[in-house]
C-alpha cells in the first residue's frame, strides 16, 4: 500500500508540472546523464572531469559550442560519439522530445491540457507533434547524410585513413546542421579556409539547420510549380531576412576588417576576404565554426560589434540555432516603420501583424537583453586578479552574447575564466537555448501554483504615455 501511495505522488508531480516546466526539469536532466557519461574514462581522458564534462554536456545539448577541453584529443571516440548523440538530441529540439516523454510518464491528461500543451509548445517555436516530429528527423537524416557524404568525399581528402574521414566528415555534418560549432579540430575550420567544399557544405548546412521545419516543410510541399508568392508569410520573411543579415553580414566584415585594417585580413586575399566574411557572417548567426582566428587582436572593434549584432539575432523559430530570432527581428522593423509612417497597425507585405505578436517580440527582445547584461554584470564582477582586469568589457560581452545566443565563438576567454563564471555561461546556454520567455512562463507558473487562471474581463481606461 505505501509502494502504490508513493507511485501515486510521484504521478500527481509530474501531472503538476506545466510545458515550461517539464522541459526544463527534462533538459536538465539529460544534461546530468549526459556529464556522467563523459566523464567516465570510456568517454574522455583523465583531465576531463565532472566539471569540465557538465560544461561541455550543457554547451552540446544547447547546440553552443562552447568548450573548456579540446574535443578531439581530450575525448575518445566514443566519447565523441557520445557527445554527437547530444548535439542531436539539442538541436532536433529538446521541447520536441519531451513532449513525448511526457506523453509517456503521465497517464490520464485530459484533451484539454494535452491541446493547451500542444499550442504553448507551438508558440515556444517546436513546430507540433507526432507526424511533424518525424519529418523534422527524417529532414535532418537526409541532409546530415548528404552533407557527410560531400565531405568524405571532396572535403577532407587530407585525412588518409578512411575512418578518420568518414567520422570527421559525419561528426561535422551533424554539428553544422544542428548549428552547434562543435569541431575535432582545435582550429575549428581554419586548416579549410580555401577548400569550397567544405566552405559551401558547411554554410549550406547552417543555413538550413537555422531557417527552421515550418520554412523547409512549405518549401518542400510547394516544391511542384513553385512560386515564392505561394509561400506562407512566415516562409517568405524568413528566407529574406535571413538573406538579408547573410548580405550584410558579409560586406559588413569585409567592409569593418578592410577599412579598420584589421590584422587576419590584412594577411589574405581579396578572394579569401570574401570567402571568409560570407563564412562568418554564416557562421555567426548561431552555428559558431570559424575559418578565421577569432580574438581581440585578429578582428577589430567594429567587426566584433557586428558579429555580436548577428549572433543576438541568431537563427529562425523551430531551427536548430538561438538568438532571438529572424521574425523577431523583422516583427520590430516593421513596427518600427509602422510608426513612422503614422500607421495603427504592423503591416507586413500586405498583411497585419497582431498585437500580440508585436507584443512577444518586444518582450522577447527586451527579456534578452536584460539577460545579457547581468550575465556580463556577474562574469564582470568577477574580472579580477591582484587588482588587474583579466579581460576587457568588449570581450566579456561578446562571450555573453555567444553563449545566450547558442553561437559558441570565443575570443579565449570560456577557459580562463573561473568557475562561477563559467556557470554563468552555463545559465546562458541553457536559457538561451529553451528561450526567455519559456523560462519566465516556467517561473511565473511556479510562483502561481494552486492559483486559477482567470481571463480577466475588466476593462481600464486608457491614458497617453510619453515616450
Amino acid at each position: 500500500m505505501r509502494f502504490s501511495k508513493t507511485i501515486n505522488l510521484k504521478q500527481a508531480w509530474y501531472r503538476r508540472l506545466s510545458v515550461p516546466q517539464f522541459t526544463i526539469a527534462t533538459g536538465f536532466l539529460i544534461v546530468v546523464v549526459g556529464t556522467f557519461i563523459l566523464a567516465t574514462p570510456l568517454c574522455s581522458k583523465e583531465d576531463v572531469g565532472l566539471w569540465e564534462s557538465f560544461f561541455t554536456a550543457t554547451s552540446a545539448i544547447t547546440v553552443t559550442g562552447l568548450t573548456i577541453i579540446d574535443i578531439g584529443n581530450d575525448l575518445t571516440i566514443f566519447g565523441q560519439m557520445i557527445l554527437a548523440l547530444l548535439l542531436l538530441i539539442g538541436g532536433l529540439g529538446l521541447m520536441a522530445i519531451t513532449t513525448f516523454l511526457q506523453g509517456f510518464v503521465i497517464s490520464g491528461t485530459e484533451l484539454r491540457t494535452r491541446l493547451d500543451k500542444g499550442k504553448t509548445l507551438d508558440e515556444f517555436g517546436v513546430g507540433g507533434v507526432g507526424k511533424t516530429f518525424r519529418g523534422i528527423v527524417l529532414t535532418a537524416t537526409v541532409l546530415i547524410c548528404i552533407g557527410a557524404f560531400f565531405l568524405f568525399y571532396f572535403g577532407f581528402n587530407n585525412i588518409s585513413n578512411l575512418r578518420e574521414r568518414f567520422w570527421a566528415a559525419l561528426f561535422h555534418s551533424i554539428s553544422a546542421y544542428n548549428n552547434a560549432g562543435f569541431g575535432l579540430w582545435a582550429d575549428s575550420m581554419q586548416s579549410y579556409r580555401n577548400n569550397w567544399v567544405v566552405n559551401v557544405v558547411v554554410i549550406l548546412l547552417i543555413i538550413l539547420g537555422g531557417l527552421g521545419w515550418r520554412v523547409t516543410s512549405d518549401l518542400w510541399m510547394n516544391r511542384k510549380n513553385f512560386s515564392f508568392r505561394k509561400l506562407s508569410l512566415h516562409t517568405r520573411l524568413v528566407i529574406r531576412t535571413s538573406a538579408l543579415l547573410i548580405t550584410l553580414g558579409t560586406v559588413g566584415l569585409l567592409v569593418t576588417e578592410s577599412i579598420g585594417q584589421g590584422y587576419f585580413f590584412s594577411e589574405i586575399s581579396l578572394l579569401e576576404r570574401l570567402v571568409t566574411s560570407l563564412f562568418e557572417s554564416v557562421s555567426a548567426r548561431t552555428a559558431g565554426f570559424t575559418n578565421m582566428p577569432i580574438s581581440v587582436q585578429s578582428i577589430t572593434d567594429s567587426g566584433l560589434l557586428l558579429l555580436m549584432t548577428l549572433m543576438f539575432i541568431g537563427a529562425s523559430p523551430g531551427g536548430t540555432g538561438g538568438g532571438i530570432k529572424t521574425t523577431t527581428i523583422a516583427a520590430l522593423m516593421a513596427a518600427t516603420r509602422s510608426t513612422l509612417r503614422g500607421q495603427d497597425d504592423v503591416i507586413i507585405r500586405n498583411r497585419q501583424i497582431s498585437d500580440k505578436i508585436v507584443l512577444k517580440a518586444v518582450g522577447i527582445t527586451v527579456g534578452s537583453l536584460v539577460f545579457v547584461l547581468v550575465m556580463a554584470l556577474l562574469i564582470t564582477m568577477n574580472n579580477s586578479f591582484e587588482g588587474k582586469e583579466l579581460f576587457s568589457f568588449l570581450e566579456i560581452l561578446f562571450t555573453c552574447i555567444s553563449a545566450f545566443a547558442t553561437v559558441g565563438f570565443d575570443l579565449g576567454v570560456t577557459e580562463q575564466l573561473s568557475h562561477f563564471g563559467q556557470f554563468v555561461l552555463v545559465v546562458g546556454m541553457f536559457v538561451g537555448r529553451l528561450g526567455i520567455l519559456l523560462l519566465l512562463s516556467a517561473i511565473w507558473q511556479m510562483l502561481n501554483t494552486g492559483s486559477m487562471h482567470i481571463h480577466n474581463r475588466v476593462g481600464y481606461p486608457r491614458e497617453d504615455l510619453y515616450v
